[in-house]
């Protein structure tokens, strides 16, 4: 690698020493000519090698000299070329006037020489200057004139340059077919030459294209595309891409992808302190919240992002801010808050569309200007002009009291026109006003009915919730507490001798801790599926944690000769220690459910990569795959313990619900009839942004 790093540093050093000795060789060889066609000629090498070593004020100096040569000698193959020359350095220090000037001197003269190519070259150079400035219509004809002659001559290095022209100036009058034709034409070029920077641009300009004519598989195509070029892919690049990829992947419900860039955006753009990014971050991430029910999260996120979509003046972004918003407070009940939003949302969105009408009117020209690029014509206003003013000097006195006559009559005619017109307008105001108030009654209704049908949907979640903790509490914990109940009526009666009392405490015992686990879960997820849980994050000791929690199972554990292996270590974690407390009772709970006499139950927690990483390890049955891809779902999976023992198949669902809210992650590796291993990771400190 170091001897490949060596060469091309060779190379591009010997590369400059071979165009600096080739510079020399000129200015020697141009001293000792006469002053002629030939000196203007050297001059004009000398000029472009200095131009190719962007020595512009060195160039300049030997385009006023030989300018004035040239004009000496009335050579006008040199002044035209020089005039370009000139008019190149100009464009790069951003004189516009003297540019544009200078090109259309050099055109003039190559016209009168019969020079297409070098007129093709002119027309692109004033397109690229144009569309630089804003004046896409206008920059759109010069490059559409030159494209056929580069394309002729197969002029790869001005067909990239042409073709990036008129893609740009397309894609800002929102011509998005032909954006991306020339995108597509500039990005091969591009590739062949091995134009880093020229790729990322065009490929990005592809995915935001393709995104906004809902081609969404094309965007994310080209977006990873990007990220996949480690020469061109940087952090300013992948804080500009992640989040836009991370929204195409959002529209397909896929989550987890979007999750991951969206993430990554967020980090990104917050770490480098840029608003356009972090916004369109924000907007996406607090739509994967919506969507996924978490809705305190998505409230706060999305409040920020329209904090900063003010603050920017981004109207595209505010527009997504309010629609989301408008779910959001669907979805709360809050109807009046919501439809404040509809309204806002739609005040907006016909101001921008207004904007886009005035954008598409000034963007007109472009399609007659591609079938007739002729750019010298005289307009026939001021021929009109001319006329006017040649026969106004020669009219008689007869004749224009004639006109003022007529003049007045018209204006009469006029006026008479214009107060019929202000009636109409009225009437027609009248009528706009009326339409408007109806529009907004039917989007309330439209509004409420949305509300309604959400409210309803939630209502049949609430009562499949019932359903379901009816269900449980009516078979596993009345079995439950109707074998405590047995026992009690047995002890009431006195059919129970001492030793056979005994023998049944231990049963006993297992039965109300089974009761009492069951309760304690199906409170918990009952909370959980009422979105009413919320995280109250502080720095807890894990060990202190586990100490607490193996004192509940103890008892346990000796009576179905279980052996407890204690790796744990005084390690902080930032989480809800109650909700963490909540999952580690679980954990245990369900490792000495699977565990049989002679078994082994391990926990242990280490640190790993910024994170606490929280461990308990059993060697009892183990779970197949087939059950572990059931695990973690929000649905009542369960089978019976070693000793029988039952449950509600909601204890995972419950730990990954708690463990998700404290940004951290669980898992599971588990081999049957070997054993299991439950992973917990959790934040060590605040994360950033919260």
């Amino acid at each position: 690698m170091r001897r490949i790093i060596t060469i091309i540093v060779i190379l591009l050093v010997s590369i400059g020493y071979t165009q600096t000795n080739q510079v020399d060789s000129l200015a020697i060889e141009l001293a000792f000519q006469n002053q002629d066609t030939l000196k203007v000629k050297t001059s004009l090498k000398l000029i472009q090698s200095l131009y190719e070593l962007k020595d512009y004020d060195k160039a300049l100096k030997y385009i006023i000299e030989s300018e004035k040569l040239s004009n000496d000698l009335n050579y006008n193959r040199g002044i035209a070329e020089i005039s370009y020359f000139k008019s190149l350095i100009y464009a790069i220090k951003d004189d516009y006037i003297n540019a544009v000037s200078g090109y259309q001197k050099s055109k003039s003269l190559f016209k009168q020489l019969g020079d297409t190519l070098s007129i093709a070259k002119v027309n692109n150079s004033i397109g690229l200057i144009e569309i630089k400035r804003g004046n896409y219509a206008k920059g759109l004809q010069f490059s559409l004139a030159a494209i056929k002659e580069l394309e002729k001559r197969r002029l790869i290095n001005e067909l990239r340059s042409a073709y990036n022209n008129l893609a740009e100036a397309y894609y800002n009058i929102n011509a998005y077919d032909k954006a991306i034709e020339f995108y597509l034409k500039a990005l091969n070029i591009q590739e062949r030459l091995n134009d880093d920077i020229g790729i990322a641009h065009s490929s990005s300009r592809l995915a935001e294209l393709y995104a906004l004519k809902k081609e969404n598989r094309k965007a994310i195509e080209y977006y990873e595309k990007v990220l996949d070029n480690k020469r061109i892919s940087n952090d300013s690049l992948r804080a500009y891409i992640y989040p836009k990829l991370g929204g195409e992947y959002l529209i397909f419900n896929d989550y987890e992808n979007a999750a991951k860039y969206l993430v990554k955006g967020l980090k990104l753009n917050r770490r480098k302190h840029n608003n356009e990014g972090l916004l369109v971050a924000l907007n996406h991430i607090g739509n994967l919240n919506l969507q996924r029910g978490k809705l305190i999260l998505a409230e706060r996120q999305l409040r920020e992002a329209g904090s900063i979509a003010r603050k920017i003046d981004n109207k595209t972004e505010l527009l997504k801010y309010y629609k989301l918003m408008k779910s959001l407070d669907s979805t709360k009940g809050r109807f009046e808050r919501a439809f404040i939003w509809q309204r806002q949302y739609y005040s907006l969105k016909n101001k921008i569309k207004r904007e886009e009408l005035k954008i598409d009117i000034s963007a007109e020209a472009p399609s007659e200007l591609e079938l007739n690029p002729d750019f010298n014509q005289s307009s026939e206003g001021d021929m009109i002009q001319d006329s006017i003013s040649a026969n106004t000097t020669t009219e008689s006195k007869e004749k224009l009291n004639r006109f003022k006559i007529i003049f007045y009559a018209l204006l009469a005619a006029f006026a008479i026109v214009s107060t019929f017109l202000v009636l109409i307008y009225l009437k027609r105001n009248t009528n706009i006003k009326y339409t408007q108030e109806l529009e907004e009654k039917n989007i309330k209704i439209e509004l409420q009915n949305e509300a309604f049908q959400e409210q309803t949907k939630h209502l049949e979640n609430v009562n499949n919730v019932k359903d379901k903790l009816f269900s449980i509490v009516s078979h596993d914990l009345k079995d439950s507490l109707s074998s405590i109940n047995g026992f009690i009526d047995l002890l009431k009666d006195g059919s129970l001798s001492r030793e056979e009392f005994d023998n049944l405490i231990p049963e006993l015992s297992e039965n109300a801790n089974n009761a009492s686990l069951l309760l304690f879960n199906l409170l918990n997820w009952s909370k959980s599926q009422m979105q009413s849980l919320e995280p109250k994050p502080s720095l807890f000791d894990i060990q202190e944690v586990f100490e607490d929690k193996v004192k509940l199972v103890e008892q346990r554990m000796e009576n179905k000769g279980i052996t407890l292996v204690d790796h744990s270590l005084r390690d902080f974690a930032y989480a809800d220690r109650s909700m963490f407390e909540i999952v580690i009772q679980n954990l245990l709970a369900n490792a000495l459910k699977f565990c049989k006499d002679g078994d082994t139950i391990t926990i242990s927690n280490h640190i790993s990569n910024g994170s606490c990483i929280v461990s308990v390890a059993d060697t009892g049955v183990g779970i197949s795959k087939q059950n572990l891809e059931k695990l973690f779902k929000n649905s009542s999976f369960t089978t019976v313990g070693t000793n029988n023992e039952k449950g509600t198949g909601l204890g995972l669902s419950i730990c990954k619900e708690l463990i998700e809210l404290n940004q951290g992650k669980i898992w599971v590796e588990s081999t049957q009839g070997v054993g299991s291993t439950f992973y917990v990771q959790l934040p060590k400190s605040r994360p950033n942004g919260d």
